[in-house]
């Protein structure tokens, strides 16, 4: 389906260099921003105070954060668990107190607010899970990112892999960047919005990679360049369709998600928006540098050559 057809090439890596060098500049401030700033950590991370509160009626999570907050606790967590009645609370690690002492004072706040907050159970998670979470979430990323890399390798060519790979760590070090910069606190559910975004990404790239493949099989007389201009412009309705419709959703959950949702959602605004520049901006031109073409992706030789004119050539389910 496709709102709109171009009809005229639009000319993509004419400007490639341009648009990567501001890339390649964003890439280095995140970066930067990543050893100078570090990630604001969240309780998953370095550890703090878990804690179940019930109630006899649907909570209020606003008015139990600004409870919490008024203690001059910060950095807390508030979500519903199981139920509306039921709310999971994170709370950082406070000097001079310890977890029990932490949780007895946020009990008598919140039964200051509704006397029927009952606490049902009181955590402590030490450090040393939160080192345990932060290596199986890089263990995590590095799985993906091997995948990723073997799966274009084996369905394109390598060239491709590189340029995929480049592409999609591109997008994953600018999130971090963002949330570097801005102190925004980084989370669990931020580390799955990280790795749904690697999926993401790869999946326009492979899309685009597709048709390029595709073009080089039904136009043997264009060059590399036209080709690849040509694969991006006729799928910019698709792009649009595709990219739109979840970016809808997306701002769906960090408008109206709340506090539990806001910095997964944002991290998925981040990584949309950078995933269709990186595909069209880096994956393709780094793979035209790289020397893509058609040799690399058409077997020569064959007994019975495709008809360049034939509409489903190249095509793949």
């Amino acid at each position: 389906m496709e709102f709109f057809k171009i009809r005229r090439d639009i000319p993509f890596m004419r400007n490639a260099l341009v648009f990567n060098a501001v890339s390649a500049l964003t890439f280095l401030a995140a970066v930067f921003f990543l050893f100078s700033r570090g990630l604001h950590l969240s309780v998953e991370f370095t550890g703090g105070t878990l804690m179940e509160v019930s109630y006899s009626q649907p909570a209020d999570l606003n008015a139990i954060r600004s409870a919490v907050d008024a203690l001059g606790i910060k950095d807390v967590q508030v979500q519903n668990f199981g139920t509306a009645q039921d709310v999971l609370i994170r709370m950082p690690v406070q000097k001079g107190s310890n977890s029990a002492q932490q949780s007895e004072k946020v009990l008598t706040a919140l039964k200051a607010v509704d006397p029927s907050a009952t606490q049902r159970r009181t955590e402590f998670v030490g450090p040393q899970v939160g080192d345990e979470l932060a290596a199986d979430g890089l263990k995590a990323l590095a799985c993906v990112v091997a995948g990723i890399m073997l799966y274009l390798a084996i369905r394109f060519e390598w060239k491709f892999a590189v340029a995929a790979i480049i592409a999609n760590l591109h997008d994953v070090v600018i999130i971090l960047g963002f949330f570097a910069f801005f102190q925004w606190e980084f989370s669990l559910p931020v580390l799955a919005a990280v790795l749904a975004v690697l999926g993401y990404s790869v999946n326009e790239s492979v899309v685009i990679f597709d048709r390029i493949r595709e073009n080089f099989r039904r136009y043997r007389k264009m060059n590399t360049q036209a080709v690849i201009d040509n694969a991006i412009t006729s799928t910019i309705s698709r792009t649009i369709i595709t990219h739109g419709c979840t970016q809808l959703m997306v701002l769906s959950m960090l408008l109206f998600g709340g506090a539990t949702l806001h910095y997964f959602a944002l991290a998925l605004t981040i990584g949309i928006l950078f995933g269709i520049y990186s595909s069209v901006f880096v994956a393709a031109a780094i793979a035209m540098w790289l020397g893509i073409q058609r040799e690399d992706l058409i077997k020569t030789g064959s007994k019975k050559e495709e008809d360049p004119n034939d509409p489903n050539a190249g095509a793949t389910v």
